[in-house]
């Protein structure tokens, strides 16, 4: 099961500046990912998780996009047995 580590300045600052439903949703999403096993939040498909490739962590680590809601994606990657979350992003998908 992850732990998740909100620690990263940008992302404690986006996650104030939403509004209360979009909060509450990141929460949602917050207890889901404490749910599961490693291997699921990158498979689960409510959070239809996606590899970032032009992108590398600080020791190479692949970071993953999840969704949150239909507008609203986190990034992040695994460090050991933390999932550390990195950014709020606008999901590009969504039609």
């Amino acid at each position: 099961m992850p732990q998740l580590d909100l620690n990263n300045p940008a992302f404690q600052w986006q996650t104030v500046e939403l509004e209360k439903a979009e909060r509450h949703a990141l929460i949602s999403t917050f207890r889901k990912l404490l749910s599961l096993e490693w291997d699921e939040p990158y498979t689960h498909p409510g959070l239809n998780g996606e590899a970032v490739k032009d992108v590398e962590g600080p020791q190479g680590q692949t970071p993953y996009s999840l969704r949150v809601t239909q507008k609203m994606r986190l990034l992040g990657w695994r460090d050991g047995d933390l999932l550390r979350l990195l950014s709020i992003h606008p999901d590009h998908d969504r039609k």
